[in-house]
């Protein structure tokens, strides 16, 4: 637990207080993680010290900045095995979570924590994000879309702001090019209507490498031909 407390006394630095229970769960979150890493790539970072950072402090970074409003309806867009929805509804659990992958077999290890943490409002999607922005039930249904290393800003922005309701925003965790992406995806935003609000950069504790996490509010809706045919996205971003 000695981490765990670090883990809070770091975001307690930053105006964050965690909830009851976050160190026990989100140890028992890791110890899962870990055991099915073995058998199955989910990911790279397994040093203890790096996960604590790298994973967990920098998966909760919104929550210190205040951009995620409390009761939030937050769908993470290529959640993999978890970052940044776990730790972000570890820390908040008053969010409503929805963890959307294309890859049934890491839905299906979220899907197992998520009932031995007995975690409520949260749930798995097996769907691409294209299909998802084009269906009824989910289109512009969400207050913030998350995503973290998942694509360059300017094919992100097409997978995500479909599913984001007008005055809701997309959250995206970058590295340390955050701001040339940004002046590529102009185009892109400016199409599906969404407004950069805010470029938070900052430093890993520790001294570790830079990131960046951008807010872009959906202004306007995203026109009813976004997003396109996966094949377009990716061969002729915006």
């Amino acid at each position: 637990m000695e981490r765990m407390n670090r883990l809070a006394a770091l975001l307690e630095a930053e105006g964050l207080s965690c909830p009851p229970g976050f160190g026990e769960k989100l140890l028992a979150f890791e110890k899962q993680l870990l055991e099915t890493n073995r058998v199955m790539n989910l990911t790279a970072i397994t040093d203890p010290e790096e996960m604590l950072i790298k994973h967990y402090w920098d998966s909760i970074v919104p929550l210190t900045r205040g951009m995620i409003p409390a009761g939030s309806r937050v769908v993470d867009v290529g959640c993999g095995a978890g970052f940044p929805s776990l730790p972000l509804k570890l820390a908040a659990p008053e969010l409503d979570l929805t963890l959307l992958d294309s890859l049934q077999k890491r839905l299906r290890f979220l899907d197992g924590v998520i009932e031995s943490l007995g975690l409520e409002g949260i749930r798995t999607l097996h769907l691409r994000a294209e299909d998802a922005g084009r269906l009824a039930a989910l289109r512009a249904g969400f207050d913030i879309a998350v995503a973290r290393a998942v694509a360059e800003l300017s094919r992100l922005a097409e997978y995500c702001l479909p599913l984001v309701k007008k005055g809701g925003a997309l959250i995206a965790y970058k590295g340390a090019a955050a701001e040339e992406e940004l002046l590529r995806a102009q185009n892109a935003l400016s199409l599906l209507g969404g407004q950069v609000e805010e470029l938070f950069s900052y430093t890993l504790p520790g001294g570790g490498e830079r990131r960046a996490v951008i807010l872009i509010r959906k202004a306007r809706e995203t026109p009813g031909k976004y997003p396109r045919a996966p094949k377009q996205i990716k061969d002729r971003p915006l």
